[in-house]
């Protein structure tokens, strides 16, 4: 059996390629703010009124579609502070300054 190695990186390529530590950070932290809305807006979609007129899976398609965008565009804007936050907790672990006005 072969032995399956990841390719070898240069040294230093790494934050080239992937951004500094910092920029890493406030990344995840945006998309975890993104995943956690859209969970609650999966979540808020489960209550049904059952109207017969309108839905089918077209319709159900359409809004995770929207519920998808709308979280991006919620995390990218910071509307509601989580990843604000989570970057503000963990950057002191990863020996960086905490962002401007924590």
């Amino acid at each position: 059996m072969n032995r399956v190695s990841a390719p070898s990186l240069p040294l230093g390529t790494l934050p080239q390629s992937h951004g500094a530590p910092r920029d890493q950070l406030a990344r995840a932290a945006q998309q975890f703010e993104a995943i956690f809305v859209r969970q609650m807006l999966a979540e808020a979609r489960k209550t049904s009124f059952d109207d017969p007129l309108f839905g089918g899976q077209g319709l159900d398609t359409f809004r995770q579609m929207q519920d998808e965008r709308f979280a991006d565009l919620a995390a990218q804007r910071g509307a509601f502070g989580i990843a604000r936050q989570i970057e503000a907790q963990l950057a002191p672990t990863s020996g960086k300054a905490a962002p401007d006005g924590l």
